[in-house]
């Protein structure tokens, strides 16, 4: 299992919670997971998120693997320029 933590902006689609524990070897089964626990963050999760893991940030990297240990966020999709 996979801790995963909610930026404050997510929270309110996940009923104010900040943390869940989900089964995933990647990226891509990680926000699968997320999203049939938290059916109103799917949205969100389809149309792009930012994923944070052991403080490095990945944008579509869908096979990026987990470690049952890794520190896991979501974030917001981050612009560039």
């Amino acid at each position: 299992m996979v801790q995963v933590r909610l930026s404050g902006t997510f929270k309110s689609y996940a009923g104010g919670r900040d943390a869940f524990e989900i089964e995933a070897a990647n990226v891509r089964q990680l926000l699968d997971g997320l999203g049939e626990a938290c059916p109103k963050l799917r949205p969100i999760l389809d149309k792009g998120v930012a994923v944070a893991i052991d403080g490095e940030i990945y944008r579509d990297s869908w096979f990026q693997s987990l470690r049952p240990d890794s520190e896991v966020f979501i974030l917001p999709r981050l612009a560039g320029g």
